[in-house]
């Protein structure tokens, strides 16, 4: 009978440790993304139904779900365990089959994700004139947003604060250059509005969270390899 190679056993090891690893990051940045709280405040102060931090949970679950994969085929590895590796196999193909779905399903809905984040934020500018505690939370994310990536109001500029401007207008003061600001009730204020840099930065999370996807898909894949590999070994031995 055939031995188990010992290097597709340590590499099996290995890449399940970075699979082990992937999950680790994944769960670490899905748990900062739903308790941080600006992006917590921007995108779900308004009154639309719709929640946005659904696909952050779904996260949160298929990284802890990783974590345990991984650490099944390590333990299925270096035990030489075909259950822990057979376990390990089905659920990492179940995991890749959902991805794909996942992308897929994605790619297709781009245009209504879009639309819900404009509805979502258009409701929320409702928010930004008004007094009182509806909306405080909201207001006050804003104004450290305003600071932060120096822009002003979400729609139609400072106009969206309306009596509120005077107690927020600190955050909307804009000391470039003339090209860069604008004059709303004799100050000078930043004439980039927030919204378009919000969808900007959501933009650019899909783009690094599709990179790690398909990151994540060629460890997967190799995983299934090695796996069912190692299991005929074990199996032949």
């Amino acid at each position: 009978m055939a031995g188990v190679s010992g290097c597709l056993k340590y590499s099996m090891f290995i890449f399940n440790f970075l699979f082990w690893l992937c999950g680790t990051v994944i769960l670490g940045i899905a748990i900062w993304i739903r308790v941080s709280k600006d992006g917590n405040e921007i995108l779900s102060s308004g009154n639309s139904d719709i929640n946005p931090f659904v696909a952050v949970n779904i996260l949160i679950a298929v990284g802890a779900i990783i974590m345990v994969l991984g650490f099944l085929g390590c333990c299925g590895a270096v035990k030489e365990s075909r259950c822990m590796l057979l376990l390990f196999f089905i659920g990492l193909l179940v995991i890749l089959l959902l991805q794909v779905a996942a992308g897929i399903l994605g790619a297709t809905s781009q245009p209504e994700t879009k639309r819900i984040l404009n509805e979502t934020l258009y409701e929320n500018v409702k928010l930004l004139s008004q007094t009182g505690d509806n909306g405080k939370v909201f207001r006050e994310a804003m104004t450290e947003f305003q600071k932060k990536f120096e822009c002003c109001g979400l729609v139609n500029g400072a106009a969206d604060w309306g009596n509120n401007f005077e107690s927020i207008s600190q955050s909307c003061a804009c000391e470039h250059s003339s090209s860069a600001c604008v004059t709303y009730r004799g100050k000078s204020v930043y004439k980039e509005i927030c919204l378009s840099l919000i969808k900007e930065s959501v933009e650019k999370h899909i783009i690094i969270v599709i990179g790690i996807a398909f990151g994540l898909a060629v460890i997967e894949i190799l995983g299934l390899v090695f796996s069912m590999v190692l299991y005929c070994q074990i199996g032949n031995k």
